[in-house]
């Protein structure tokens, strides 16, 4: 397992930007390269939800309701993922989690919270209209 420390969430109105970040802390043993780093959210009363995913050579795979909006990265020297998330909207609005994932994952599997080992807390964007 990975340490995670999320941040960056906060409120905007509609229309907006915010940018995520997720940073493995602590002392670790593996490469941070070898995460396959992904964010999710969960919004009140329902299930938590893949946003977008990254492995550790910089390929990215999102969700078809951020896609276009959302920027998934990662600075493996720092070890840090980020979520640059723009023209934000009302339903955007939930608890944004980090993970991460020593699997490889496919596009069937990335978006499954059983798939990954370590979770960042959440971090909460509110997108008013």
């Amino acid at each position: 397992q990975v340490q995670l420390v999320a941040s960056g969430g906060g409120s905007v109105q509609a229309g907006g930007s915010l940018t995520l970040s997720c940073e493995r802390s602590g002392i670790e043993y593996s490469h941070f390269r070898d995460y396959c780093m992904a964010w999710f959210r969960q919004a009140p009363g329902k299930e938590r939800e893949g946003v977008a995913t990254i492995d550790g050579n910089g390929r990215t795979t999102y969700s078809e309701s951020v896609k276009g909006r959302f920027t998934i990265s990662r600075d493996n020297a720092k070890n840090i993922a980020y979520l640059q998330m723009s023209t934000l909207n009302p339903e955007d609005t939930a608890l944004y989690y980090c993970a991460a994932s020593l699997f490889v994952l496919s596009a069937d599997s990335w978006s499954s919270p059983e798939e990954y080992t370590s979770w960042g807390q959440g971090t909460q964007v509110t997108v008013s209209s």
